[in-house]
């Protein structure tokens, strides 16, 4: 048995065809759908980026004890326990956080990697003559560089990176997925492997060349840089939203031209017999809706909580076309891979094998909890959501961890003066942690208060209702949730739930 998983990050479900847009041009995606399941019901776990993946390999919630960060000493890492019983892994990817402090650990869990250079102002290219553009029709992005000169050399990275990207063939997803494609040249007629391809589009920014740009065209003549939305209010016309989403779209385009890619491998080399495919993301993005550009900085609307999914099983062919409703997440893909590949699942995985969903839409949960580390709580039951803020935010909150490392950095010398060794959780193998105060502010969206939406009656979320028995039923699934999770003891009183 084989399996291929390609994965994207940011990408909004509410932009693919098979998911209702009628607009965008998607049509491989809209081809996978006819092959495989689609879920409907699909959610995030931990945001955002390296968290989403760090449930890929551990099958668990991430952002109850810690926030963004590596592969911990004790976490069961699905690639490398197939690695470890003769299913050989292989990772291809262009997503810049692997190589960065916070995400070092992910890529050797694999029996081999690739590498593709220069997404997000990735410190790739060194060409000093070549510096930022400070132009930028994002208001919000203007006062960030005001009030962070420094983030221009981020900017300018990025611009040195372009020069070298400057033909498609050169562009970091082209280069991510020929080294995909080659991996299953060389070892389509072999067995036991498991192929990631791995790009980081859509995420901003949204580069693409005036081709790509061409499928969706419009009169805005804005100023340049029109590809790189900052996580903030829109404070924008409508105009530069509609040009936007179309820039962004024009990239989702870009992404389904190379998913068509691997399908015209597996179709041309008859793989569908023995081969599983996954297509999935780890977050959406918003795009004006809700009035927000990005992720982290406001509540996990539905366009970025809620996600797209498909899967081939080959033990189930037949099965193409067809859609699921059961809530499913992102932590239950390691155990449907180890599963599939007729491995033990670890007790400590609590995500689950979703073969029942896929055979009989039958549930595996009754409500899916995601979140951000230290920031509200959120919980659906594929009806509502309700969004729940810390009721006492003044209590701290801690990082626990054996690798003190942030996105970019190493934990500082005043993070870590005043740790504590914290008692060993369930799921650490009896290893006591690092207790340390959580002093970043990422995904702390707590000031936004709590928040009960009926997505049925209102689906874009509009506005709040008041519903005190669904909230206590919620309430209750958050409870339960920390429970299962051993969660540390200071989050309940910190939530309101002690």
């Amino acid at each position: 048995m084989r399996a291929i998983m390609v994965m994207y990050d940011s990408l909004n479900r509410k932009y693919l065809q098979s998911y209702g847009c009628d607009w965008t041009k998607t049509p491989n995606f809209l081809r996978a759908a006819k092959r495989c399941v689609q879920f409907q019901n699909s959610y995030v776990c931990s945001m955002p980026c390296m968290p989403a993946r760090r449930e890929l390999h551990t099958g668990r919630a991430n952002f109850l004890h810690r926030s963004w960060g590596p592969i911990e000493p004790y976490d069961d890492s699905m690639p490398q326990i197939l690695k470890q019983n003769g299913i050989y892994t292989h990772l291809v990817s262009d997503h810049q956080h692997y190589w960065e402090d916070g995400g070092a650990t992910y890529h050797n869990r694999y029996n081999s990697w690739e590498i593709s250079r220069g997404q997000e102002g990735d410190l790739w290219k060194a060409d000093l003559k070549v510096s930022a553009n400070p132009e930028t029709i994002f208001e919000g992005k203007k006062r960030m560089i005001e009030a962070w000169p420094q983030i221009q050399q981020w900017y300018a990275h990025d611009e040195r990176n372009r020069r070298y990207m400057d033909t498609e063939e050169k562009t970091s997803q082209a280069v991510t997925f020929s080294a995909g494609l080659e991996f299953l040249s060389n070892n389509h007629d072999e067995d036991n492997w498991f192929l990631q391809i791995e790009t980081f589009d859509p995420h901003e920014p949204f580069y693409v060349l005036k081709e790509d740009r061409a499928l969706y065209p419009d009169s805005f003549t804005g100023d340049a840089n029109d590809d790189w939305p900052p996580y903030s209010p829109v404070e924008e016309s409508e105009e530069t939203v509609r040009h936007v989403r179309r820039v962004y779209a024009a990239l989702v385009s870009k992404c389904d031209r190379y998913l068509g890619m691997v399908l015209d491998f597996m179709d041309s080399h008859d793989m569908w017999k023995d081969t599983m495919l996954i297509i999935n993301t780890d977050h959406g993005f918003l795009l004006g809706e809700h009035g927000w550009w990005g992720k982290t900085s406001m509540p996990l609307f539905d366009e970025i909580s809620h996600t797209p999914l498909f899967i081939y099983d080959p033990r189930h062919p037949e099965l193409g076309g067809q859609t699921r409703q059961s809530l499913v997440q992102t932590i239950d893909i390691a155990p449907t891979l180890l599963s599939f590949f007729g491995l033990k699942i670890p007790k400590d995985m609590l995500g689950h094998d979703l073969e029942p969903v896929l055979t009989d839409d039958q549930p595996v949960r009754e409500y899916a909890v995601f979140g951000y580390h230290g920031s509200q709580i959120d919980v659906t039951d594929g009806r509502y959501v309700y969004m729940h803020a810390a009721e006492h935010p003044e209590m701290p909150a801690y990082e626990y961890t054996l690798m003190p490392t942030h996105m970019r950095a190493i934990f500082s010398p005043e993070e870590l003066r005043d740790i504590t060794l914290a008692e060993p959780f369930s799921f650490t193998k009896d290893c006591r942690l690092m207790k340390i105060l959580k002093k970043d502010s990422m995904g702390d969206t707590n000031s936004f208060g709590s928040n009960l939406y009926d997505l049925e009656k209102d689906p874009d979320a509009s506005e709040a209702i008041a519903d005190p028995t669904v909230i206590a039923r919620m309430k209750a699934a958050i409870i339960q949730f920390l429970d299962e999770n051993d969660a540390p003891a200071e989050l309940y009183e910190r939530y309101g739930f002690r």
